[in-house]
């Protein structure tokens, strides 16, 4: 099958995959591989390797299923279990809390949903949203008793921050293994810059959003104020003392200064050992490694070694099924690539054109709306459009970056019942269902639309 069929059997197929995960619960995985398999055969994909007269060797559908996964898997498998290993030990040193303080004082308690935002958006850089907001939503409590803010108001500043940095920042899973997918993944700092500067416009949105809806829904807890201050001085107690700000910050701030001189050294050219050595240490793996180590030496000096052991294993319970997923979504695009599918597309693409950088966000933002994982819809997103890039007119390394951007805005728009992280807001919060409608269902929409608009307003001055 080629042509337009194709495009139309590709349609289907994701429409069917999306029904699949939302409507009947299979996992993203298998209904991914099966829409895989499916697409492939389809596509016309031969079933077995062939050799043509002229020497030509064409892959077959199990050789490209395999090609797609191991190449996801060895490109930025360790990067996801290092960058979820960092989050992790700074959850059980206090250093994600100390890290929240230090928000709080660079921004002032005049100003408590905004430092709310921010603190959520410096500490979910490395930690999952979900375990973000339950670390800091005491912290969130206790704010509100202190400042007579809006319960309200500051579950939404905490959930905005938090979801911001998740869609757009690495060393969070879901941007590393979108950027790779995509062709960037050793441009990693490349991703971090345009995430913070693409997370100007949704935190501001954010912050609006919290402030307006702060006025008209009210939390259930909004008078269990006694009961908030003793449960942050608990919180805070269990840690004993907390790490310093040097050695909360290591673990993140390292890796990146490790990043920025091995950009500097490729871009000025600078040839040597020593320059090896720096280009060594700025591959991602190697300098996340570091910020690893830095974040074990935390964990040694809080006298919780002797955690180090579940911490892993909590680790990778937890990044598994994100890398199957990820390993997935690689395959889909391999078998997109390697079907007669982007060629027709090359010679047809007006429409896919005129959308631009539009097209990634609304593809994504469908499979977020319609699944509910942030992560699955980044790298399922990737894996789709990866083969595209240069049909959509997206060649360097800045303009795919960007790309990458435009999925991480769709992969925010919206978070609703299917969505785990929901369900922690609007529990925490004290909010219920409905209350979480017009909460974090609409601010992810305010929010996502602000991030497309700023995604956009770029694009046309970088190149």
């Amino acid at each position: 099958m080629t042509g337009l069929p194709l495009i139309i059997a590709f349609i289907v197929a994701i429409i069917v995959m999306i029904i699949m995960i939302s409507k009947f619960k299979i996992h993203p995985f298998v209904s991914i591989m099966l829409i895989s398999l499916v697409l492939g055969i389809l596509a016309g994909i031969p079933i077995v390797d062939k050799t043509l007269e002229d020497g030509t060797k064409i892959s077959g559908l199990a050789s490209v299923i395999g090609a797609g996964f191991s190449g996801t898997f060895s490109s930025i498998g360790i990067v996801i279990i290092l960058g979820a290993l960092i989050g992790s030990i700074l959850e059980v040193t206090g250093a994600a809390l100390k890290l929240a303080d230090m928000v709080i004082k660079l921004v002032g308690e005049k100003n408590p949903v905004l430092a709310m935002e921010l603190m959520g958006w410096v500490v979910s850089i490395p930690v999952f949203c979900d375990s973000g907001f339950v670390i800091l939503n005491p912290i969130r409590k206790a704010i509100v008793q202190r400042t007579k803010e809006s319960s309200v108001a500051m579950t939404v500043g905490l959930a905005s921050g938090l979801y911001i940095s998740h869609v757009f920042i690495p060393p969070t899973p879901g941007p590393i293994a979108a950027a790779s997918t995509l062709g960037i993944g050793d441009n990693l700092l490349l991703v971090m810059g345009l995430g913070v500067v693409c997370s100007i416009f949704p935190l501001a949105a954010g912050l609006m959003y919290a402030k307006f809806i702060g006025k008209r829904v009210k939390a259930d807890d909004e008078g269990e104020q006694t009961e908030v201050v003793k449960t942050y001085e608990e919180l805070v107690a269990e840690y004993g003392k907390l790490p310093s700000g040097f050695s909360s910050l290591a673990p993140i701030i390292v890796p990146i200064i490790l990043m920025s001189l091995s950009s500097i050294v490729a871009m000025a050219k600078i040839k040597g050992g020593f320059a090896d050595i720096i280009t060594f240490l700025g591959t991602p793996i190697i300098a996340l490694a570091v910020g690893t180590a830095f974040a074990a030496a935390q964990l040694a000096g809080a006298g919780k070694m002797e955690k180090f052991y579940d911490i892993c294993n909590d680790t990778l319970k937890t990044v598994g099924p994100i890398l199957f997923v990820t390993a997935a979504g690689g395959v889909l695009g391999k078998v997109i690539s390697a079907s007669d599918m982007v060629n027709y597309i090359s010679e047809h693409a007006q429409i896919l054109s005129a959308m631009g950088i539009f097209f990634p966000f609304l593809l994504s933002a469908i499979l977020k709306s319609a699944q509910g994982s942030s992560t699955v819809a980044l790298t399922t997103t990737a894996g789709i459009v990866a083969p595209l890039l240069s049909v959509l007119g997206f060649t360097s390394p800045a303009q795919i970056t960007l790309v990458c951007m435009a999925i991480g805005a769709g992969a925010m728009t919206v978070s609703h019942a299917n969505d785990s992280y929901f369900w922690v807001v609007t529990n925490f919060g004290a909010m219920s269902p409905e209350r979480g409608y017009k909460t974090q269902t609409m601010n992810t929409l305010v929010m996502g639309v602000a991030a497309i608009l700023e995604i956009a307003l770029l694009s046309l001055f970088i190149h």
